[in-house]
């Protein structure tokens, strides 16, 4: 059996602050994908737009609102996790093994795919990945990418190959 002294402490005290960080900057990255790609270059859906179709100028200014208040919201996250690594590795001098972060990154990002693929596209129904059409086979296509990006991500974590 293995005692932990101080110093074995802190650093798994900083290698779990610097895996949230990760997580929290692949939810906003894996938001700023989804609100880029799908909301505003694809224009596939909007926020809302399950709720209040595109169908006119007004509908579309109340939709491109509510995409601007998801993209502050990732655009927070994002910067909440930027400033946790920055604090962890200006305080503690802590090496980022870089697999294990992209592994935190990657599970972040599928983190956000699943929980906003289950809530939004199926709970509440806010939108769906493709408004027109099979919206069911892209929100599952949406789904499953979510959970290949958590176990790549965990793989990495698990077996990180740089240091």
């Amino acid at each position: 059996m293995k005692i932990m002294s101080n110093s074995d402490s802190q650093l798994g005290s900083n290698q779990r602050s610097i895996f949230a960080a990760g997580v929290w900057i692949g939810i906003g990255m894996g938001g700023f994908v989804d609100g880029i790609l799908f909301h505003q270059i694809l224009q596939l859906h909007s926020l809302v737009s399950n709720w209040i179709p595109r169908s006119n100028l007004v509908n579309e200014q109340i939709n491109m609102f509510w995409d601007g208040i998801f993209h502050a919201f990732t655009w927070i996250i994002t910067a909440i996790g930027i400033f946790q690594l920055w604090r962890t590795l200006q305080y503690s001098g802590t090496k980022v093994k870089s697999g294990s972060f992209a592994g935190a990154t990657l599970f972040g990002w599928g983190l956000f795919n699943v929980v906003e693929g289950l809530i939004d596209h199926q709970l509440l129904q806010l939108h769906h990945v493709y408004q027109n059409g099979n919206h069911l086979l892209w929100d599952f296509a949406f789904l499953a990418l979510g959970g290949l990006l958590l176990l790549a991500g965990w793989l990495l974590m698990r077996h990180p190959s740089s240091s």
